[in-house]
């Protein structure tokens, strides 16, 4: 982890992103007919079902919106989604902030470092969890993966020090799951935060990388644990080496307050709606695992593991916030649970 200085200057950038970010989602819907008509969740589409719109969810979290879309579990609660296409991961708060897209989901410091900059958004209800430590380990959030024929004396995680130097780790975009986590393991190993060097880029390409010698280590998502494997890549740790239990896969489908306030029945409606695409993901993983291939189009292993009881869970959010607040990012006590979820879109209190 970089130093004090460092991280501050971080999350200053970070802040910086969103605020322009908004900007530029500003004026682009200001100037695009079709999303300046677009009244959200205030009107219904001719087929009488009220549009949600998301990016386009071709990424390792995508599953639930496959099946929840895909099997008519959307349209049960009379809602349709509206992909509205790519959009890179620094870009998606600010989309959802500008009212671009309505909904999508993200990890708890990532939520954290929005908020702390200022940002009106609140998780509603969990998505991905890490399984318990007997459940198949290919639905484990996150694996790291180093090439032998780069660094064959590594055999795991803590035999990193036997590297020289900083080194490189993919990683898709700060302040998630790729960080929090990897830190944590590091942490747990001996391992020197500040040995370890971000390089940003998806998943995808974080395979090619580590077969190049580009990076050191790859940490990436189920969808991509087959392509490690069969380019000869060894596994030296995974998410449940951080010591968070289930919280350290947790993430949050997060929507604007005012959104919230405005459509409660709407969001309650895609709670209870997602939740049942994510327990029929759970037990019906080779389905779902064909849908996700099938959807982002790259060979699939394994989906996520998913939540799939109503329980908002603020306990598996504050080792999120503590880990920013400890390494700097955002100061003691500026962002709470509270700040972090609505507590009251499934309880009905």
């Amino acid at each position: 982890m970089a130093n004090r200085k460092t991280v501050k200057l971080v999350l200053t950038g970070i802040i910086g992103v969103v605020v322009a970010g908004a900007i530029a989602y500003g004026a682009y819907q200001g100037n695009n007919p079709a999303a300046a008509g677009h009244n959200g969740a205030k009107g219904t589409a001719d087929d009488g079902l009220i549009p949600i719109r998301t990016i386009s969810q071709t990424a390792c979290s995508s599953t639930p919106w496959v099946v929840t879309d895909q099997l008519g579990f959307f349209k049960e609660e009379g809602l349709k989604v509206v992909y509205t296409g790519d959009t890179q991961p620094n870009q998606i708060i600010p989309s959802i902030l500008n009212g671009n897209n309505d909904v999508s989901g993200a990890h708890p410091n990532s939520l954290a470092v929005a908020i702390a900059g200022g940002a009106k958004i609140k998780g509603v209800v969990k998505s991905g969890i890490d399984p318990f430590p007997e459940q198949d380990p290919k639905l484990r959030h996150m694996n790291w993966y180093i090439n032998p024929n780069a660094t064959p004396g590594i055999k795991n995680f803590a035999d990193l020090n036997k590297l020289e130097g900083r080194l490189k780790f993919s990683l898709i975009t700060n302040n998630q799951c790729s960080d929090f986590l990897a830190n944590n393991i590091a942490d747990h190993n001996g391992v020197a935060r500040s040995k370890i060097e971000w390089v940003t880029m998806p998943d995808v390409q974080a395979v090619q990388a580590l077969k190049q010698g580009l990076v050191a280590v790859s940490g990436v998502h189920p969808p991509f644990y087959k392509l490690m494997e069969e380019a000869g890549m060894v596994k030296i740790a995974d998410s449940l080496d951080a010591g968070f239990g289930q919280g350290g896969g947790v993430g949050y489908y997060y929507f604007t307050t005012e959104f919230i306030q405005k459509n409660p029945e709407t969001v309650k409606k895609f709670a209870r709606a997602i939740l049942k695409g994510q327990k029929w993901a759970n037990e019906h993983p080779e389905e779902a695992r064909k849908m996700t291939e099938d959807w982002i189009k790259v060979p699939v292993s394994a989906t996520h593991y998913y939540a799939g009881d109503a329980d908002i869970s603020p306990e598996m959010v504050k080792p999120w916030i503590e880990d920013l607040e400890n390494a700097g990012v955002i100061p003691k006590g500026k962002v709470t649970v509270e700040d972090l979820l609505d507590r009251t879109v499934l309880s009905g209190k």
